[in-house]
């Protein structure tokens, strides 16, 4: 039996250009992001500053040393009386999964969201067809708080979102 080595840490500069890779990956071929363009290595530079800035966490996965999934905690609503909930969001590379990283990844973002005063944590989970983003929340007991529907149209069709919700 191999089993992989997994480490979680900060999202470094040398980390943006695997970033931006996995994300570009589900910009083109999914409906998990609403973006239809990705964003460039500047674009997520300018991200992850930004997020730093406001105290929040921005972390990479790293699977056998190679930055293989990424997740972050942003505002939720740029309105002040949003300050104390975050949305998560969570990427693994094509391939990466089945190794824990999802999980180590987002249990992490939730511990640091919680270091960071962070009462609510908000999941958008577009309805892509795989539940195993709403099957990871469910796990760190997050529940669904409702559903937009048809809220975004990607890849020639109607997409809802789930809003799922954690207490902090």
């Amino acid at each position: 039996m191999t089993t992989s080595a997994v480490t979680i840490r900060p999202c470094a500069g040398d980390d943006l250009a695997a970033v931006a890779a996995i994300y570009a990956h589900y910009v083109e071929h999914g409906v998990a992001t609403f973006d239809e363009v990705a964003p460039s290595e500047e674009d997520w530079a300018g991200k992850r500053a930004d997020i730093a800035a406001r105290g929040l966490p921005f972390l990479v996965a790293e699977l056998d040393g190679v930055v293989s999934g990424f997740a972050y905690a942003a505002p939720w609503r740029w309105k002040r009386a949003y300050r104390h909930t975050a949305e998560d969001t969570i990427y693994l590379a094509p391939g990466a999964t089945g190794h824990g990283l999802g999980k180590a990844l987002l249990g992490s973002v939730v511990e640091a969201a919680r270091e960071a005063g962070i009462r609510q944590l908000i999941a958008v989970i577009a309805d892509s067809g795989d539940g195993s983003s709403a099957a990871l929340h469910r796990r760190f007991g997050f529940h669904e708080a409702g559903v937009l529907r048809e809220v975004g149209h990607k890849h020639g069709r109607w997409i809802d979102t789930a809003l799922w919700q954690l207490s902090l």
